[in-house]
């Protein structure tokens, strides 16, 4: 006999292995996604750009020849087919040249993503957006 204590243990665990398999989808049958970057907003932007796993965790990792020409508050994001998703944000892009890693929330379903932002928090513009392959 199920009580209900039991049921909503059993439901719990349900749903967090699906927000866990969604998550894990998102590199399926690979460890890291790649993309290069391209500018936009009259911004230079360039450089490649890795979604890598490491242990549990995603990291975004802008390569060593990663470049932006500037921007008053620029933050790195995801985004998919064209469209800049604010509620992924990473943090505040901290050079504007190089290699750099920014950690994703075990939270944060990838399966929704397929591009990385580098967006102006001020303008409200991208600089840079590279699709993941």
């Amino acid at each position: 006999m199920m009580t209900r204590r039991s049921l909503f243990v059993k439901a719990a665990a349900t749903g967090a292995a699906l927000t866990l398999a969604g998550t894990t989808s998102a590199l399926a049958g690979g460890a890291k996604k790649n993309g290069t970057f391209e500018g936009r907003s009259n911004h230079i932007t360039t450089g490649s750009v890795k979604l890598v796993k490491d242990g549990e965790r995603y990291i975004v990792e802008l390569g060593q020849d990663f470049s932006l020409d500037g921007g008053p508050d620029p933050r790195v994001a995801f985004g998919k087919d064209g469209t800049y998703a604010p509620d992924s944000k990473l943090g505040a892009l901290l050079h504007l040249t190089g290699k750099q890693s920014y950690a994703v929330p075990p939270t944060m379903d990838l399966s929704g993503y397929n591009e990385v932002y580098i967006w102006c928090e001020v303008a409200g513009v991208p600089l840079g957006v590279a699709s993941l392959k």
